[in-house]
């Protein structure tokens, strides 16, 4: 049987002045004040994405204590897990006809899921640790904790109580994001930042697994001596937090970490290096691993190894011929992820980028999409690098509450460097194949210009397709804007699906109800420029529901293929329920974006592919698959 917790739940809105006459008694002892900053907080993000027309405040008062058990659920019509602050969708799951849920990733049908959604996911003993930040009071901002999940395949996922929750003086007010880190006698270790004040002052702390003979890991131990690092007068103290996964220098004498952070009046980005030769006490280096003018505040860092050649993956220590290193951070300027591929020079510390790639909002991005606040972990299992990632809702926070959940952590991805050095490539960890069921398939269709199809014989509401799209020629390409090289999200929305093109746009419509009032259209379009062509992909839901106050932004990124010898290129979308994941040309691109059909739901959401070009386009082949529910929140 699953534990609940009691929950009386009031809306009250204000404009301006909120007003509480007593506080109110919680059992994770975070003080109320803080809980009622969070959530104003909340509102101005949710405000400056385009979610709100006036502030709406949610007022939790919790009449009993109940603390256990508040994990995903599995759903009837999903497969994804919601992380815990938030509640479901399909595989990432949440009920049909509530605003779809998703099903294969995380999700909670009571709780709110936040960025950063994934911090510290590691292997332990065969098991699979995915932490996450996690409301178990409600479905938006505050009382987090950090929910605690574990898995044997990276797709069925079972729901343990929260690991870490506020209740000593340094994270009495909240338990931020961090990460994990096992270390070289098997022991892993979480690092995270706790929030000492009502003024959000940051520090980081250490926890323990309280007994390692458990392979869940069930309690985590926090040592009074905490924190373990404290920021000093070069370091804003409420621009502090998200230590990474340390890695251990190759003479094996000290740790080193980065912990994300401004200087210069919260203009320059850094990431602030720190040292330990015992993995308690730490030193602030004189350096930063690496900074950036102009680019505001570094979130959730994460720093690693790829391999030069091949797919496997490499210990977060590895350092030397053989490797390049990456450096990703969340920006929280722009709400995007950004990365560079570069050099580690042990010796000094430091990370230099590659000559030709830039930080910054100008950068390289895992997802051009719906994507944030994301975490990488080595896989020794299977000698891989993994990513999981977190997408918002772009409903409205009354919707968020009227469902009881908020916030999906997606697909897991596999993660590795480009034969050509530029860039990564991802694609679904390979357990997702197991979910496959139903089958269709089809070769060698001419879709003619202004034409269309229907997939037939298949339950697109939850579905993996995979499709090759051949180009008969490239003469009716368009020419390029060069304006627009830094913005392909721009490009995307003024040459959105429904505008014809000379080369596209062509692709599939998916989440569509028969009569195509509904859909989300993910396709390429290809344009001239100079004497190659350029290839934009794009998600455009502008037309993917009828429901009125839903953001539906386009978003789009330039792909890194030479179309002129090929005239092929490839597109694999994960869809599922209000959750959209594409990956185009084998990975080199990717794009999240979540969707709210009002028509286009359960066995009223087809697949179709389109051409709105001025050339004939073909599927070379085409296969998807209904993709069953795996086990979400299911009791150990």
């Amino acid at each position: 049987m699953r534990h609940r917790f009691d929950v009386n739940i009031a809306l009250n809105i204000f404009h301006c002045i909120i007003h509480f006459t007593q506080p109110v008694q919680q059992t994770i002892h975070m003080p109320f004040s803080n809980i009622i900053t969070d959530w104003l907080e909340s509102m101005h993000i949710d405000v400056s994405r385009g979610k709100l027309e006036h502030m709406t405040v949610l007022y939790s008062r919790i009449s009993t204590r109940s603390f256990t058990k508040t994990g995903f659920e599995a759903r009837s019509d999903g497969i994804r897990w919601i992380d815990r602050r938030a509640l479901g969708e399909g595989w990432r799951d949440r009920p049909r006809g509530a605003g779809q849920a998703p099903a294969p990733e995380v999700a909670d049908p009571e709780a709110d899921v936040e960025a950063p959604a994934s911090p510290g996911p590691f292997y332990y003993k065969g098991i699979y640790h995915l932490f996450y930040q996690y409301n178990p009071y409600g479905s938006v901002w505050g009382n987090i904790v950090w929910g605690h999940s574990v898995s044997t395949d990276l797709i069925n996922w079972y729901a343990l109580d929260p690991a870490i929750y506020p209740s000593k003086p340094f994270d009495i007010y909240g338990c931020w994001s961090g990460s994990a880190t096992v270390l070289p006698d098997g022991m892993p270790v979480i690092l995270y930042t706790g929030i000492v004040d009502n003024f959000k002052t940051q520090v980081q702390n250490i926890a323990f697994p309280a007994n390692l003979s458990d392979p869940l890991l069930r309690e985590w131990d926090k040592p009074d001596y905490n924190p373990v690092i404290s920021s000093d007068p070069s370091i804003s103290a409420t621009q502090f937090r998200d230590p990474t996964t340390a890695w251990l220098h190759p003479d094996n004498k000290h740790w080193s970490i980065a912990i994300g952070g401004t200087r210069e009046v919260g203009q320059r980005g850094v990431a602030i290096l720190y040292r330990s030769k015992d993995f308690v006490n730490w030193t602030k280096a004189k350096h930063p691993l690496h900074s950036s003018k102009g680019t505001g505040m570094w979130e959730c860092p994460d720093f690693f190894p790829v391999a030069v050649g091949g797919r496997e993956g490499r210990d977060t220590s590895a350092t030397g011929r053989g490797v390049k290193h990456v450096l990703k951070v969340s920006l929280d300027r722009t709400r995007f992820e950004y990365y560079t591929l570069g050099t580690y020079y042990p010796a000094l510390d430091r990370y230099l980028p590659d000559q030709a790639l830039v930080d910054g909002s100008d950068g390289l991005r895992y997802d051009y999409g719906n994507f944030y606040a994301s975490k990488t972990f080595f896989d020794p299992a299977k000698r891989r690098r993994v990513l999981t990632g977190w997408a918002n809702e772009s409903d409205t926070i009354a919707d968020d509450v009227s469902k009881g959940w908020s916030g999906v952590i997606l697909v897991p991805r596999e993660l590795w460097l480009d034969e050509n050095g530029r860039q990564l490539l991802q694609w679904p960890v390979e357990e997702f194949d197991r979910l496959r069921s139903k089958h269709v398939s089809l070769a060698n269709q001419v879709v003619n210009p202004g034409g269309f199809f229907r997939v037939n014989n298949i339950d697109a509401v939850q579905a993996d397709v995979e499709v090759t799209f051949e180009i008969s020629s490239l003469e009716k390409a368009e020419d390029f804007d060069p304006s627009y090289v830094g913005d392909a999200q721009a490009y995307c929305a003024r040459h959105a699906a429904d505008v014809k093109g000379g080369v596209g746009p062509f692709g599939l419509y998916v989440l569509a109800d028969p009569a195509l009032e509904e859909r989300t259209a993910v396709f390429f379009k290809v344009f001239k420029h100079k004497r190659k062509h350029v290839v934009l992909f794009c998600h455009d839901p502008t037309r993917s529901t009828k429901r009125e106050n839903i953001y539906k932004p386009t978003f789009a990124g330039f792909v890194d293929v030479d179309i002129d010898s090929s005239k092929t290129i490839s597109l694999r979308s994960l869809i599922d329920h209000s959750v959209v994941e594409s990956f185009g040309a084998g990975g080199k691109i990717c794009i999240t974006s979540r969707v709210y059909p009002s028509l286009a739901i359960g066995r009223d959401a087809h697949l179709f592919v389109f051409n709105n070009g001025a050339v004939d386009v073909k599927v070379s082949e085409l296969n998807a698959w209904e993709i069953r529910t795996p086990f979400m929140n299911k009791e150990i």
